[in-house]
């Protein structure tokens, strides 16, 4: 719809624009003219005024002269009248007029022209003026003005008929533009038929000449013999074939462009004149293709053109070719024209077809590419009379109705199927049986007959039908007869015919099956074919055998059973099915209808003396599969008969606890009530021994233990070891219930435990409670239950010494802890065996949380450990990495200055352990920097000693304290630093040291006499004796015993050698009573010397060397000992 109002919208916008331009044409002959006369008045530049006005006068007069007699010498006839004409007019217009041709004559013959034309064309010779709105005027004026050779008059009409050309009017326009030489008209009309050539008609072209139309074909179109002949112009087709005749063949058997042959067209215009043309003069294939594969006799068929086809025929096509496609002949398509697919006449005109077809000998067996023949053909198609026509002996006597379709149908199965089928009775079905149709055709594949393809499509009456007339035994390749095909697809009355006409009814199909009639019916549930054989056993009596067994075993009473389809069950029984038999899988009926959920039919069967206690293949005894399918009646009715309540099943599991696994609870009341064991002592993990209760908490069955416990079994009884001790840690961890409720966290099993009495203080093999067990699995919820029971006792400990509270802490359960203090406030005060509060541990632990926590709870921050060093927590935390230890244990309250036994303090741990952390926390909040231990060491002895320059400096920067202190034996920390720091940050202490203290008195000797620089020597410290000596310590300084760097023996005197050889300055000079070479002791007459290089003091022989010290800027010679001698004179690596 959208489509078409564009169309005509387009349309009329077409039009307007041609009005328009009409109009256009108007205005510019109009404008034309005038120019002209403009052109004729000023045609010459130097003409005067007279003379243009004379020209312009001159055209006037000239147009008020035409029709009128005035000057006239001359009249013109015109059909109808003579008018009057001027002779210098008609000679200024036209060389036709020129003066020889009408000096002489008196008139001039216009009488063959129509009238309209006459005064148009006389007007226009006087005014220029022509009205050229029709077109057929303005044709007849481009006529005459090409016979009077009026190049003007010509132009207008021209332009006129370009503007109003159509498809309709193109063809002629252009006859008359080739005849006068239009060249504008021409050129357009032929660009109109080039693009509109398709929607021409032959008689669009019936005026036009022959050789004209000839030449215009073969211009536009590549074929023009098809042109030709689509025209219908049997002139134009014979120039063709005159023209073309050396290539007769290949043209006239040629394809259009739409795949159409020239005897095609011919044939569809209804020209026979041109067909026979074709066929006589150019040789045309009457049975050629077209390009759709189809003959011409086929495509007629296919069009329903009974008019090509009958002259085909008559002219002796042959009619058995076939399409390229379908391979259909043209007897096939002829056959799909039946009444009920096409209007009446085409019906009869087809049907004569058909039968001329046959008369002309046909092949009524010729396949189609899907195996059709015209035969199956008709009878799809419902075509009677073609149908009638095959099967006529007498006209059609080889006709095959026996041939098979691709997918393996024949005649016979088509006439009996829908919707080809006439139905009851089949007459179509029994005219083909009597024709020759065999009715036990076998499918190839399925080896089906017809009979059993019937019956699986369900077609009860055509079966029926044909069993009269079919072998009732044939076994298909599934080993189904046709009784079980049947039977399966509930055909009862098919089922009856079957066995009145003698089907065997006891077949049963291959050996993988098994399966007879009765079986397949009772699989689909078939009451109606159950009932057929029933009837037909009565009236034969050991027919029909109820208890045949398929391949896995089932009779058909106990397949009705498996397949829940109970109605059949007494109509089986009826039949003479066996109550107590078994099926292929070992199942007896009240098994089957157990499994099947089917109460009633158990209790039934129970109620007529079912054997209860018959186990199945699976070793499954009634009651077990009664609970597996949550059959409360059933179990109810077993009991009530006695059977056995603790036979355990093939895993081992008693009737109870197959009923609570399942969360049976109402099956597992009946059993109770029937006096089941609720403990049911059985076999555990790694062969212990455990009730049930424990076997539902282990697996966390909530709803099972509480309904154990609900129903009075033992509480408290943990597993045991098995008959031979067997069982792993579960038989020897001696947990009860409630040990297991607090590990897996079920707490309405605890609850309920409790509200039955279970022990809340029992111990397991570690002595640990339940709430120990809770505690450590930090469940909640069950630790608030278990603090709210009154008889709970807080103080017990378990294998590690831990109470309930110890137990909260270790997993840090705070929550828990606060409970517990709640209950027991001393609790966070017990001490364990190594005199330690909880506070201690936690801070040993680096436990932030729980020292928090006990911090929250006011424990006395200042309690010491009860052993022999009586340590408070702060030193505890002084020792710890974690700031917030001590800074929290601070804050808190603790002492900072409080001593443990051996009067250290807080910073004397944190500078041994080298925790700058606690150190910067101790000295920020007041910390006594100059408190000493009991061997007199500050926190820098402590902290040079163990070698941590970080505490060192935090101490030296961040305290004002006294860094020349020396401790009981002397010593000062410059003193413990040589002696015994570590090598790897002893250099850097020092020169952080000297940084710090650059007056440091680094000569100053402990109680032994021992200087800073000679306690490193003897270390052999290489690094602190340079720092030393480089920053003025004294080289010859001796201790008590005698001993300087010069005499305490190394391994060698290498780093003496060096030290002297890097000496920057002259060394501080030592005292001594003896001389420090020799021995010699000084008197009046031994007077002392001193190297000048070393510092030592020596007697005049020991420094009897004299020699300039360059380095020291001495250049005279001085007195200088024998080593330093040597060193200055060779250096060090010489000597």
């Amino acid at each position: 719809m959208a489509g078409t109002s564009e169309a005509v919208k387009l349309e009329k916008h077409l039009k307007l624009l041609k009005e328009e331009y009409t109009k256009l044409q108007k205005n510019y002959a109009e404008l034309e003219r005038k120019y002209s006369k403009a052109a004729a008045a000023s045609e010459e530049h130097d003409l005067t005024g007279e003379f243009s006005s004379f020209i312009s006068r001159l055209v006037m007069t000239v147009a008020t002269l035409y029709g009128r007699t005035t000057y006239s010498d001359i009249t013109i006839k015109l059909k109808d009248k003579s008018m009057p004409a001027h002779k210098f007019v008609l000679n200024a217009r036209s060389e036709e007029w020129r003066e020889e041709v009408i000096l002489d004559k008196a008139e001039l013959d216009w009488s063959d022209m129509d009238a309209d034309v006459g005064y148009s064309l006389l007007r226009w010779v006087y005014t220029d003026v022509v009205d050229l709105q029709h077109d057929s005027l303005a044709l007849e004026l481009l006529k005459t003005s090409h016979r009077f050779k009026l190049p003007g008059l010509m132009g207008l009409c021209e332009r006129a008929l370009v503007s109003s050309v159509s498809v309709r009017s193109c063809v002629r326009f252009y006859c008359v533009a080739e005849d006068v030489g239009a060249a504008n008209l021409l050129e357009y009309c032929s660009g109109l038929i080039s693009t509109h050539w398709d929607d021409l008609t032959p008689q669009d072209f019936e005026h036009m000449s022959s050789p004209l139309l000839y030449k215009m074909l073969k211009s536009k179109t590549k074929h023009p013999l098809h042109a030709a002949v689509r025209l219908l112009r049997e002139d134009v087709v014979f120039l063709c074939l005159v023209e073309n005749n050396a290539s007769l063949p290949e043209i006239v058997n040629s394809l259009s462009p739409q795949g159409q042959l020239p005897l095609g067209l011919a044939l569809m215009g209804r020209s026979t004149t041109i067909a026979q043309t074709l066929l006589e003069t150019g040789g045309a294939d009457i049975n050629a293709f077209t390009s759709e594969g189809n003959t011409l006799l086929i495509d007629a068929i296919k069009r329903g053109d009974s008019f090509t086809a009958q002259f085909l025929l008559e002219k002796g096509c042959n009619v058995d070719l076939v399409t390229r496609d379908t391979s259909d002949t043209a007897l096939h398509l002829v056959c799909t024209y039946s009444e009920r697919s096409t209007d009446v006449d085409t019906h009869r005109e087809m049907l004569n077809i058909g039968r001329q077809l046959l008369v002309q000998q046909a092949d009524p067996n010729m396949q189609n590419s899907k195996g059709f023949t015209p035969l199956h053909v008709a009878i799809m198609s419902q075509h009677g009379e073609m149908i009638d026509e095959l099967l006529n002996e007498t006209t059609v006597p080889h006709v095959d109705t026996n041939v098979r379709t691709k997918d393996e149908k024949c005649a016979l199965q088509l006439a009996l199927v829908p919707p080809h089928t006439d139905g009851p009775p089949f007459e179509l079905a029994r005219r083909l049986l009597e024709r020759g149709a065999r009715p036990n055709v076998i499918h190839p594949e399925t080896g089906d007959s017809l009979l059993h393809s019937l019956a699986k499509l369900q077609l009860e009456d055509a079966a029926v039908f044909l069993t009269d007339h079919c072998n009732l035994s044939h076994i298909n390749r599934a080993g189904s007869t046709v009784l079980h095909v049947a039977a399966s697809q509930g055909l009862a009355n098919l089922t009856r015919a079957l066995l009145e006409k003698g089907a065997p009814p006891n077949v049963q199909s291959g050996v993988t099956e098994l399966k007879c009639a009765l079986h397949c019916a009772v699989e689909e549930n078939h009451l109606n074919v159950v009932e057929a054989f029933i009837e037909y056993k009565e009236a034969n009596p050991d027919t029909v055998d109820f208890n045949l067994k398929n391949a896995f075993g089932d009779s058909p009473l106990s397949l009705a059973l498996s397949l829940g389809f109970n109605e059949l069950v007494p109509l089986l029984i009826k039949g003479g099915a066996d109550l107590n038999a078994r099926n292929g899988l070992d199942m007896t009926l009240l098994h089957q209808a157990i499994l099947k959920e089917d109460s009633k039919t158990a209790v039934f069967l129970l109620g007529q003396g079912a054997d209860m206690n018959a186990l199945t293949a699976d070793q499954e005894s009634p009651l077990q599969l009664s609970i597996h399918c949550r059959l409360v009646d059933v179990v109810d009715a077993l009991c009530s008969r006695g059977v056995s309540l603790s036979a355990p099943d093939n895993k081992g599991d008693c009737p109870l606890w197959s009923a609570l696994e399942s969360e049976q609870l109402e099956i597992a009341s009946v059993l109770v009530r029937h006096g089941v064991d609720t403990d049911c002592w059985g076999p555990g993990p790694d062969g212990c021994l455990q009730t049930l209760l424990h076997r539902a908490i282990d697996e966390n069955k909530e709803q099972a233990a509480m309904f154990l416990i609900k129903s009075g079994c033992d509480l408290d009884s943990p597993r045991q070891p098995g008959p031979q001790g067997q069982g792993g840690d579960e038989a020897k961890d001696k947990a009860s219930p409630l040990h297991l409720c607090c590990q897996w966290g079920l707490r309405n099993v605890l609850h309920t435990l409790i509200d039955h009495g279970a022990n809340v203080n029992a111990v397991d093999c570690d002595l640990k409670t339940p709430l120990h067990v809770a505690i450590e699995n930090q469940h909640e919820e069950i630790i608030g239950i278990l603090l709210c029971h009154p008889g709970i006792d807080l103080k017990i400990r378990d294998k590690t010494g831990n109470t309930p509270f110890a137990a909260a802490l270790q997993v840090r359960n705070n929550k828990a802890a606060q409970n517990i203090l709640e209950r027991l406030p001393n609790a966070a005060e017990q001490i364990d065996q190594r005199g330690r509060n909880f506070l201690h541990l936690a801070i040993m632990r680096d436990d932030l949380e729980s020292v928090l926590f006990l911090l929250s709870i006011h424990v006395d921050v200042n309690s010491r450990v009860h052993d022999v060093n009586q340590t408070p927590p702060l030193h505890l935390a002084a020792a710890s990495d974690k700031e917030m230890l001590i800074r929290n244990l601070i804050l808190a309250g603790a002492r900072l200055n409080d001593r443990d036994a051996t009067q250290k303090t807080a910073l004397h741990v944190a500078a041994e352990r080298g925790t700058v952390a606690a150190v910067s926390a101790l000295l920020q909040n007041g910390a006594d920097f100059d408190a000493v231990d009991g061997d007199g060491n500050n926190a820098l002895h402590i902290a040079v000693r163990e070698g941590h320059i970080s505490v060192v400096r935090e101490l030296l920067t961040e305290s004002e304290l006294n860094a020349e202190a020396v401790n009981l034996k002397g010593r000062n920390p410059l003193h413990e630093l040589c002696r015994c720091g570590k090598d790897n940050t002893s250099a850097a202490i020092l020169e952080l040291f000297i940084e710090c203290m650059p007056k440091y008195p680094i000569n100053n000797p402990d109680v032994q006499g021992n200087t800073p620089l000679l306690l490193a020597y003897m270390r052999g410290q290489a690094q602190l004796c340079r720092i030393l000596v480089k920053n003025g310590a004294c080289l010859g300084a001796e201790n008590k015993e005698g001993l300087t760097i010069f005499n305490f023996k190394l391994a060698t005197n290498q780093l003496l050698h060096r030290l002297l050889d890097e000496l920057p300055q002259e060394s501080p000079w030592a005292s001594s009573e003896l001389c420090q070479e020799c021995g010699t002791k000084f008197t009046i007459t031994m007077r002392k010397h001193h190297c000048r290089h070393c510092g030592r003091i020596l007697c005049s022989r020991c420094s009897n060397n004299d020699v300039p010290i360059i380095k020291f800027g001495i250049n005279k010679p001085v007195r200088v000992c024998s080593v330093c001698f040597e060193v200055l004179q060779i250096g060090s690596g010489a000597v």
